[in-house]
């Protein structure tokens, strides 16, 4: 007699995959009655859905989603890109975003574009191909031929962490350009008067820089220097902005930083520098990581919704595709700036 622990000799046809039918015969059902069973559940007894759930633990099968949705034309996948992975940024609307589709039965697939745009379209492309329920994208600039691709798929989209009145389909996000002005007046009522960038050189950090530059200078401040690096940032090149930032003439008296990881940086620089933050130097973050108010003095910050913005995306995609109505296809979520000991 067969241990029932042991798994069930795999027959090999083919590729060797298990298949239904495989599962079938091991469950003593007809195919139609097993994918019954793992398909539409209600349809069978309790016993014939014990049966297939046994013989499925058994071999190991895994349903070929792909070829049970094509009469539905529903894979219950959704595709999101980030610019990277790494990005700790982007973590909280990630997980947000993960969560709430899962409890609506749908799974996340996670691609990484880079910050320069160059791999956005190919990456567009093998998702197309795929046909899932929903693409989520980071920001709004995407080249010409992305968007008629995007356009054309009939595809559930959602564009993210950016403000625009014309997103290719939804958007739920803010203004960068808001949060640069925001942040200029923040210093400039703390009574700073030279103010300075340390920022990424990607399009989106860029925006909210060119922003603080041009508020700083609208409220009779000298501009701002700007030092920008590369993308993604990290702690040592916010050391390195501030190390060229004071290499000029006059010191600056803030610094804004375009993520909380350069900010760490320049905290970092200063304090080897012997330089009083917030009395000789203040110093704002962008993000709101974890860490910003763990940090010696904490970091003021640019808080952003990052969970709010994951949440408002899996329920544009899942209205989308399940044939609801979206009266409201762009959403500002806003910001807020975080006082925190830095200032």
């Amino acid at each position: 007699m067969a241990d029932p622990d042991t798994p069930a000799r795999r027959p090999r046809r083919g590729s060797g995959a298990v298949t239904l039918h495989d599962v079938a015969k091991l469950a003593g059902v007809a195919p139609i009655t097993a994918s019954r069973a793992l398909n539409s559940p209600e349809q069978v007894s309790a016993e014939v859905r014990q049966k297939v759930a046994d013989a499925v633990a058994r071999t190991g099968y895994v349903p070929n989603l792909l070829a049970g949705g094509l009469a539905s034309r529903r894979s219950r996948l959704v595709a999101a890109v980030v610019p990277a992975i790494s990005g700790l940024v982007f973590l909280e609307t990630v997980q947000s975003l993960t969560q709430a589709l899962a409890e609506r039965g749908y799974q996340l697939m996670l691609g990484q574009s880079g910050y320069s745009g160059s791999r956005e379209d190919a990456l567009l492309e093998a998702i197309i191909g795929r046909r899932p329920d929903g693409i989520v994208l980071t920001g709004i600039l995407h080249s010409a031929e992305g968007r008629r691709r995007l356009m054309a798929s009939g595809i559930p989209l959602v564009e993210t962490w950016d403000l625009t009145p014309t997103p290719i389909d939804m958007l739920v996000g803010f203004s960068h350009e808001a949060v640069g002005k925001a942040v200029a007046h923040f210093l400039h009522g703390k009574g700073r008067q030279r103010l300075t960038v340390v920022s990424g050189d990607d399009e989106r950090a860029r925006r909210r820089s060119q922003a603080f530059q041009a508020a700083a200078v609208a409220l009779g401040l000298p501009e701002p220097r700007a030092v920008f690096v590369p993308a993604p940032t990290t702690l040592q090149r916010g050391r390195d902005g501030l190390a060229e930032l004071l290499q000029a003439d006059e010191a600056p008296d803030a610094v804004f930083c375009s993520s909380d990881l350069l900010a760490l940086g320049v905290l970092t620089e200063a304090r080897v520098r012997g330089l009083a933050v917030p009395e000789q130097l203040a110093v704002v973050g962008f993000g709101d990581l974890e860490f910003a108010a763990a940090l010696a003095p904490a970091l003021t910050t640019v808080h952003i919704k990052g969970a709010a913005i994951g949440q408002q995306a899996a329920q544009f995609i899942v209205d989308r595709a399940e044939g609801r109505a979206v009266p409201q296809r762009v959403i500002d979520i806003g910001f807020h700036i975080v006082e925190r000991a830095s200032t």
